[in-house]
């Protein structure tokens, strides 16, 4: 009974300490249609993603891109391979080293309200 109990405590105690974790940021890079031009804002929200990612060295950066519907299916998977990888570059100019970043091109997503919100990277870190 002993064991039940500290087994149980111990896993109170773990539980407890991860729901005490914040959640890591997400950050989103919107772009232009049919562009991967990193215009100021893109730079601005890239260069606060890289900020957190030196001051959390350990934690991977996944760099996901998507597009809007527009266009065929290949077009769209080499626009967001490109977005990803302009944004991977730009971390690296920003000091981030890069065997920690992971990028992935999605191709295209459905939108709710417009398509720029289709049209984005999202930059977030840890294990995904």
């Amino acid at each position: 009974m002993r064991r039940i109990m500290v087994s149980f405590l111990i896993c109170f105690i773990v539980m407890r300490a991860h729901a005490a974790e914040p959640a890591s940021p997400k950050y989103v890079v919107f772009f232009q249609e049919w562009s991967a031009k990193l215009d100021d804002a893109a730079q601005a929200v890239i260069s606060h993603a890289a900020g957190y990612a030196k001051t959390h060295p350990a934690a991977p950066v996944h760099v996901n891109a998507f597009a809007d519907p527009t266009g065929s299916r290949k077009a769209n998977i080499l626009l967001t391979e490109l977005r990803a990888q302009m944004v991977m570059d730009q971390m690296q100019a920003d000091g981030i080293q890069e065997h920690r970043l992971i990028g992935y091109g999605h191709g295209s997503v459905h939108f709710a309200l417009s398509s720029q919100e289709s049209r984005r990277v999202e930059i977030s870190f840890g294990g995904h």
